[in-house]
């Protein structure tokens, strides 16, 4: 064993732990993430369906209180030039509309509609014992591939 493979070992598991520590801020986050969408009833079936009813301001609640959210924090990155957790400068660079994105939301809508979830409450419900959600996911999965694999081709 020379001395460059002995000095080499500790700093590859070094690498390793800290690699996977990035996962795992990651992990814990969607956890969360989904213990919030359960409790605001954000995945039930039945808040969506009354959603798309207009029966209940639940939903509509939630997601314009993402929407708020969202705003303000686009203006105080803008505002304060904040970095990321990393301390990269965050770009945000203005979006072309296409008919893509009409498409695509089109489908994406569709799907949300007859799975009543859309993508983050799709791995929550599979969290919370739902299994039949597994074939949503599992589709959703293959849709994005399908979608990254034929993008060069599509309109942009």
């Amino acid at each position: 064993m020379t001395h460059s493979t002995v000095n080499k070992r500790p700093e590859k598991i070094s690498d390793n732990l800290s690699e996977l520590f990035q996962y795992l801020k990651f992990l814990l986050l969607g956890i969360f993430f989904g213990f919030t969408l359960t409790k605001a009833e954000v995945i039930s079936w039945f808040r969506i369906q009354e959603m798309f009813r207009f029966e209940s301001f639940h939903m509509y609640g939630v997601i314009g209180s993402a929407a708020v959210v969202g705003m303000i924090a686009l203006f105080l990155i803008r505002r304060f030039s904040l970095r990321s957790v990393d301390g990269e400068k965050i770009v945000l660079r203005p979006k072309k509309f296409h008919t893509g994105t009409i498409i695509g939301g089109t489908i994406f809508g569709l799907g949300w509609a007859l799975t009543g979830a859309c993508p983050g409450p799709l791995f929550a419900l599979v969290g919370n014992g739902f299994g039949i959600m597994l074939v949503p996911l599992v589709s959703a999965i293959i849709g994005t591939w399908v979608y990254g694999y034929l993008r060069e081709s599509l309109p942009h």
